[in-house]
């Protein structure tokens, strides 16, 4: 066995930390502190986290051993990349593991915010029997408008086309012949406010992204769209999306991330209209697995030199 230490914060699937043992020396630390961190990551060559570990400067700082920092999943928002190409550590993510769980999730928002389906089983399970007040929409014929074409963002128009949608597709970073290759008719941002009767976030949390579905979006959007995001909350401008809700230009939204996680019970969270799930766009029994032995897979790479698939900084 080599001399890698392995340290792992936020949990890792079995079959991936057998990948890890055959290799390396593993710790298993799931809900480690901030504070604790910073002690110990001096003594670990990697470190492979999931959403809740927050690897700052001040962790980078103290890893003086660290060669890689592995993310079991696809966002790295949590990890600070700067900090990392300072200190020469290589950053990896297992960017195809949770693709079809994110997509399936986002697809089930849709379908449970138009027809009020956590409403509507709230209300049997209260004894009551309100047929009347849970008139809904269908899917079938509307426009979807996809914003953020990439991997997840074309796997949920995949399944659109299945309820017949029509898609409408925005990525600054997808030329247009690849979207229509993806099964997306290219379109601006503006388009998509103007002509999506659902909208659906699937870009990455960036300077760019941030905050922008705002006010002056939801004023360009139909009356009565609806917004899914399964992507990550700071791109939605929540105090925003309230007033939009409260107002009647968003008829209903659905969301699987928030700006701040645990969010608590906002008005946000709480309003009639939003279906709330919390962050488990990747909590399937199958993604899970993949993105374990992704990332343990290429952890070990980094380790070794070895070619990377997934070498994010």
């Amino acid at each position: 066995m080599s001399a890698w230490k392995i340290l792992l914060t936020d949990g890792l699937e079995e079959n991936g930390k057998a990948i890890l043992r055959a290799s390396a020396e593993v710790t298993d630390q799931p809900g480690i502190t901030a504070e604790d961190l910073l002690k110990v990551v001096g003594e670990y060559d990697a470190l492979i986290v999931r959403g809740r570990t927050k690897v700052t400067p001040e962790v980078f700082a103290a890893g003086k051993k660290l060669k890689v920092v592995g993310r079991a999943g696809v966002g790295v928002d949590n990890i600070n990349l700067p900090a990392a190409k300072e200190s020469k550590v290589t950053v990896v993510n297992s960017p195809l593991a949770t693709t079809v769980a994110v997509a399936e999730l986002a697809m089930g928002l849709m379908l449970s915010s138009v027809r009020e389906i956590a409403r509507a089983d709230a209300s049997m399970k209260a004894g009551k029997w309100l047929k009347k007040e849970f008139e809904g929409a269908e899917l079938c014929g509307k426009t979807l408008g996809v914003i953020g074409f990439g991997r997840i963002g074309s796997a949920v128009a995949a399944r659109a086309k299945a309820f017949e949608m029509k898609i409408l597709a925005y990525d600054p970073l997808i030329p247009a012949e690849e979207i229509k290759k993806r099964g997306g008719e290219p379109a601006t941002l503006d388009e998509v406010y103007k002509n999506a009767d659902f909208i659906t976030m699937h870009m990455p949390l960036t300077a760019d992204s941030k905050g922008m579905l705002n006010a002056e979006a939801f004023g360009k959007m139909k009356q009565g769209v609806y917004i899914v995001c399964a992507a990550r909350g700071g791109v939605i401008d929540e105090a925003a999306l309230l007033d939009a809700l409260n107002s009647g230009k968003v008829a209903g939204a659905a969301l699987d991330v928030f700006s701040a996680e645990p969010p608590g019970l906002t008005d946000l969270v709480a309003h009639p209209k939003v279906t709330n799930t919390p962050h488990i766009g990747a909590q399937t029994v199958e993604a899970q697995a993949r993105a374990a032995n992704d990332i343990a897979e290429e952890v070990l790479n980094a380790l070794n030199d070895k070619p990377l698939r997934w070498k994010v900084a």
